[in-house]
């Protein structure tokens, strides 16, 4: 513990005070206040208190630089104890080796006659004879009547103050110039520090976030986040980081991202037991990229459709259900119905000029549940579209056509879709054009319920490759059927 050269503490850092009469302490100087409460012994307490529960080393010397106080840190960093080194003169001998002792006290001393505090590093002597880079701060300590009394002398190995130094460095480096998204989020699951990079991804500025609920900043996500959040307060960080999909606010509009995300439970260093103060929340945009990862997926995923259909229609005598198979293959995930309709009265190398053409259905999926395509064209009879509908306008321009309901209510696309004479639960439809020598053979449309996204311009380059597919499949069919009946002529 702390000690003087008298028994008990003095109130000031400085050369001896009278004591009173009665013993019970060291007598303030008149108009002098103490510097940590009442005197007598609750203060004295007090005082030997504080300076055992500092986490820095602290030595005083009076005018004379003769050590009066030493505490419990001082006596780790260096072994000695307050009994052995409270008394002595200096540091020569015993804590700083000789013939660094004048240069080291000359620079400790200087502090009683400079203004405010001074910095140093040297070397100590611990008491089995090694030696301990500390870093110092001394300043001088005044008397009653405002002359310097003595000086204080804190310090702290050097590793131990670099390393809360990098601490610091780093806390404000994250809170600065990072780039990836840090939050602190307090107990109530609300931001209490964000930096500029999170800020920036969040749409807002780093004070209009702070102490808002999470709700309030994105849009997608927030149940996803705060069960996150709440099981780092209860559990501790994760093992590994989170990819989390966000709504954010923007100017243009809501944007969906992608953040990889970890989590950092934070308790207060100051409690015995563990004190969550909150979470720690780093974040990183990583939407391009998991796209880029999607696209590729979904990219391999229909590639190999696409080889696994030619394989099997390649077993297919006939044509026509080879056609079928192409139809099946394409279906899984990527539309929920599909159709295939015929151009009635031949199949001319161009329709420009011509008028509208008549389509006639020779396949369908299930409309009632899932099983596959079946070949329906055996009335040979029109489907009843109307002038605009969009398997008309494919084949009329012989390229891809997409619609949607958009934002209509659930009875309106209902109608929407009946218009269309499509399965009731449709609201997304592509249509791409069969092509096969030079001349426009059909449609097929395919259809998304409302579970799914509208077609994109990626979904509509894949259903021209299943339409090359299918259309070289009628061809063949009308060549072999064109055949047979050749062939049966001339039988006869």
């Amino acid at each position: 513990m702390s000690a003087s050269r008298r028994s008990g503490t003095t109130d000031e850092l400085g050369p001896d005070e009278p004591e009173r009469s009665g013993g019970d302490g060291p007598t303030p100087p008149e108009g002098a206040e103490t510097a940590v409460g009442p005197v007598g012994p609750d203060g004295t307490d007090l005082l030997a208190a504080l300076l055992d529960g500092m986490d820095a080393a602290l030595c005083a010397f009076d005018g004379d630089g003769i050590v009066t106080h030493w505490n419990r840190e001082a006596e780790r960093i260096l072994g000695w104890t307050a009994a052995e080194a409270v008394g002595r003169r200096g540091f020569a001998g015993w804590a700083v080796r000789e013939a660094d002792a004048e240069d080291i006290e000359g620079r400790l001393m200087s502090a009683m006659h400079a203004p405010g505090r001074q910095v140093h590093e040297f070397a100590l002597l611990t008491k089995d004879g090694g030696r301990v880079l500390v870093r110092s701060q001394s300043a001088a300590v005044r008397g009653p009547d405002g002359k310097p009394a003595g000086l204080y002398f804190a310090f702290s190995e050097v590793h131990a103050q670099i390393d809360l130094e990098r601490s610091i460095a780093l806390s404000e480096a994250l809170f600065d110039d990072a780039s990836w998204g840090v939050v602190l989020v307090d107990a109530d699951l609300r931001p209490a520090v964000v930096n500029a990079h999170a800020a920036r991804a969040l749409g807002t500025g780093r004070t209009a976030a702070l102490g808002r609920p999470l709700g309030d900043l994105l849009t997608q996500g927030v149940e996803e986040l705060e069960n996150a959040l709440t099981h780092v307060l209860a559990e501790g960080a994760p093992p590994a980081p989170a990819e989390l999909w966000v709504g954010v606010r923007t100017p243009e509009g809501e944007k969906r991202r992608c953040w990889r995300s970890g989590f950092l439970r934070l308790a207060s260093p100051l409690a015995e037991e563990p004190v969550p103060l909150g979470v720690g929340w780093i974040f990183q945009d990583v939407t391009e990229a998991k796209q880029g990862e999607q696209e590729a997926s979904l990219l391999r995923f229909r590639a190999n459709q696409l080889h696994r259909a030619a394989r099997a229609a390649a077993e297919c005598e006939d044509p026509a259900e080879a056609a079928t198979v192409h139809l099946d293959f394409a279906l899984a995930g990527f539309a929920d119905h599909a159709l295939v309709d015929r151009v009635m009265g031949g199949a001319p190398a161009d329709h420009e000029g011509a008028g509208p053409q008549r389509l006639m259905r020779v396949a369908a999926t299930p409309s009632g549940g899932p099983g596959p395509s079946t070949l329906t064209g055996h009335t040979g009879l029109p489907v009843r579209y109307g002038e605009a509908h969009p398997a008309l306008q494919c084949v009329a321009r012989a390229g891809s056509v997409r619609a949607g309901v958009g934002s209509a209510s659930a009875d309106e696309a209902r109608e929407w879709a009946r218009a269309r004479l499509w399965p009731d639960d449709t609201v997304h439809a592509l249509c791409a054009v069969l092509r096969s020598r030079g001349r426009t053979l059909g449609v097929v449309t395919f259809l998304r319920g409302g579970g799914r996204t509208a077609f994109e311009r990626s979904d509509a380059i894949y259903a021209e490759d299943v339409a090359v597919r299918i259309a070289a499949a009628l061809d063949l069919a009308d060549l072999t059927g064109a055949a047979d009946a050749a062939g049966r002529g001339e039988g006869a």
